[in-house]
């Protein structure tokens, strides 16, 4: 099982509202969790990556635990700031 799946099982475990919404918000909480991972990897702390981007330490803390709304000129500085360039994938549905 994957980092990702055991993090989310065991907060869902800990967080019944959490686990409510786990289903639905399933996509925007796996991109949050590749972001933090992403920045953390850089060495970086949400301040810094706040300061590279010129805004608030709680900015980045939204992108990175509400990620389903961001937009992606977003992610792109985002990616950018921490130093990672932003790849996205169409595949064919089931």
């Amino acid at each position: 099982m994957s980092d990702l799946t055991n993090y989310a099982k065991s907060r869902a475990l800990d967080d019944p509202e959490f686990a409510d919404g786990l289903e639905t918000g399933y996509r925007a909480f796996k991109v949050g969790v590749l972001l933090r991972r992403a920045r953390e990897r850089s060495g970086l702390t949400q301040q810094e990556v706040a300061q590279r981007l010129d805004t608030q330490k709680s900015a980045i803390s939204r992108i990175e635990n509400r990620a389903g709304d961001i937009r992606l000129s977003t992610l792109e500085r985002y990616a950018t700031a921490i130093g990672w360039n932003l790849s996205l994938e169409l595949r064919p549905g089931k």
